[in-house]
Parts: C-alpha cells; sequence; structure tokens
C-alpha cells in the first residue's frame, strides 16, 4: 500500500531564481499580504523550519521562504530539503523569478553593486554561472515568473494579485483624532480640520467629556456642516482606497484636528472610522493622539 501524504494544514511558498529578479520586492509584498516570511534562509535549514511548521501550523499558517542558492553543497542541500517537502503536511510551490542577462546588468549597475558569483569578472560571468547552477532546480519549480519588463512597483502588483493572504489586498488605515495647538501630524496622507464646526468646549455641561461621550458626539455630528463633511469625505476616501490597493500600497493615515484634539475631531474620527470599517478588504485602527491633554 503507497503511503499516503497527511492532509496539508500549512501552505508554504519556496521563492529562489537569479540574483537581481526581484527576490526582495517579492519578500516585502508577501510580507504586506499578511505572509510570514523567512528571508535569505540558508537552504539546510528548511528542513527543521518545515518540521516547525508543522507541529504548529496555525502559527504559521501561510509561510514564504527566500532563499538565494551560492553555492554547489548548499544546492544539493536545497534538493534534499524539497524530497522531505513531499512527505511533509505542507502545501508549498516553488516560484523561480528569472529575467533576461540584460535586465539583470542594467539593474546592478544601476545600483553600482557586483553580481555575487562574478568573482574577478564581469557581471555577465556572474549571471552565466548563476544560470548554470541553478538550471536543474528551474526545470523543477512550479512557476516560473520572467521579471525582465517589471520594475518593482509592476513586479510587486503581480506578487500581491497572485499570493494575497486574503483575496484582495487590505488596506490598513489609522484614522487620528489631534489637536492643531500641538502641532499637526508628520505621517498623515490626508487631513482634515474640523474647527469649522461649533465648539462643544464653549457649552459648559460638555466641556468636561470628550468626543466619545454621547452627549459630545450628538452635538458635534448634530451640525449639518459636520454631516456634510462625514457624508462626502467617506464617500471620497473609496475610490482613494481602491487606488491605493491597486498600487499595492497598505497603509494610509487620515487625521482629523480641531483645536485641542478633545472634542470634535474624536467625534468625527469615530463617526469616520465606524463608516469606513464597512468597506470591503480594510482595516481601520482608531487613534486619539491627544485625548487626556489639558
Amino acid at each position: 500500500m503507497v503511503p499516503q501524504k497527511p492532509a496539508a494544514q500549512s501552505e508554504m511558498l519556496v521563492i529562489t531564481g537569479i540574483s537581481g529578479a526581484g527576490r526582495s520586492t517579492a519578500a516585502h509584498t508577501l510580507e504586506d499580504n499578511g505572509w510570514y516570511v523567512v528571508d535569505n534562509l540558508p537552504p539546510q535549514m528548511l528542513t527543521p523550519l518545515v518540521d516547525l511548521v508543522a507541529r504548529s501550523p496555525k502559527a504559521m499558517p501561510r509561510l514564504a521562504v527566500i532563499i538565494d542558492i551560492r553555492g554547489t553543497a548548499l544546492f544539493e542541500n536545497f534538493r534534499e530539503a524539497l524530497d522531505v517537502l513531499n512527505a511533509a503536511p505542507v502545501e508549498y510551490t516553488v516560484l523561480f523569478l528569472d529575467a533576461s542577462d540584460q535586465a539583470i546588468i542594467a539593474r546592478y549597475e544601476a545600483q553600482r553593486r557586483p553580481h555575487p558569483l562574478q568573482g574577478e569578472g564581469r557581471i555577465l560571468d556572474g549571471i552565466h554561472a548563476e544560470r548554470e547552477l541553478l538550471a536543474d532546480l528551474k526545470r523543477r519549480a512550479d512557476v516560473v515568473l520572467d521579471t525582465s519588463e517589471y520594475n518593482v512597483h509592476e513586479l510587486s502588483k503581480v506578487i500581491s494579485r497572485t499570493y494575497s493572504a486574503t483575496g484582495p489586498s487590505v488596506v490598513n488605515l489609522t484614522v487620528m483624532s489631534f489637536g492643531f495647538k500641538y502641532g499637526v501630524p508628520a505621517d498623515a496622507n490626508f487631513m482634515a480640520d474640523m474647527r469649522f464646526v461649533p465648539n462643544p468646549h464653549w457649552v459648559p455641561a460638555l466641556r468636561p467629556k470628550t468626543g466619545q461621550d454621547p452627549e459630545v458626539r450628538d452635538f458635534v455630528l448634530k451640525d449639518s456642516g459636520a454631516q456634510t463633511f462625514v457624508d462626502q469625505y467617506a464617500e471620497a476616501l473609496k475610490p482613494v482606497i481602491a487606488g491605493y490597493r491597486s498600487e499595492n500600497k497598505h497603509y494610509a493615515t487620515i487625521a482629523i484636528g480641531c483645536t485641542g484634539g478633545k472634542h470634535r475631531s474624536v467625534a468625527v474620527t469615530e463617526e469616520l472610522a465606524r463608516r469606513l470599517k464597512g468597506l470591503p478588504n480594510v482595516t481601520v485602527n482608531v487613534q486619539h493622539r491627544d485625548l487626556g491633554r489639558e
């Protein structure tokens, strides 16, 4: 009876290929898409890593391993590790990144760096030596991706579309309230000023409260200008978020300010975040930078 491979509980993506073909870009993109990425792993460490994943699949349900092979001994270790993977309860795919000699040469010359295998020779000598070393591995790969015509952003889009952990790429938004008198946030991608809304500070019963209290929230949001702003701002952000997703930009900070960061900006931040949380493939983190300051 032929032994059956155990049911897979984890997914592994093994990425290798020609130096300069985009391994680092692939690693960063996968990390942004929710993969646990181990970069520049020596091939002989692949087997113990597989054992670890097999024992604790929930800890790393999607693991990407970036392997750089530069010597015959390491190459033999890699082939042996792939044989071990075939029997492990891990679904794995080998992605081989390749590019034309001309593209690789142009990338190394732009960075003014030598190819790792060129020694005392030319960049092209190093490329040819690496191609010969990796020829068998390229034949064994499940996917061979030629990146010759891609810039960094285009390659990132391809990797993201193909290996996103949650389907369509997720955009992570931070919606932050702040007080202008304490300075504007340096990392804000978008900034809005709520000082056009009547200030609860001048209502004695509301002054000690914050925008998280129902009385202040209702006071702020019942204003027709505030209502119109939140309605239209939330709508205006929809194509921005869609554009960020298509451009593989995963993070943005939306800053909402008022004078002290206690009443108006807090109430509007909470309401805007509530609406954005309803959008697909968006995560929202709420921060109140200056809440609690005197």
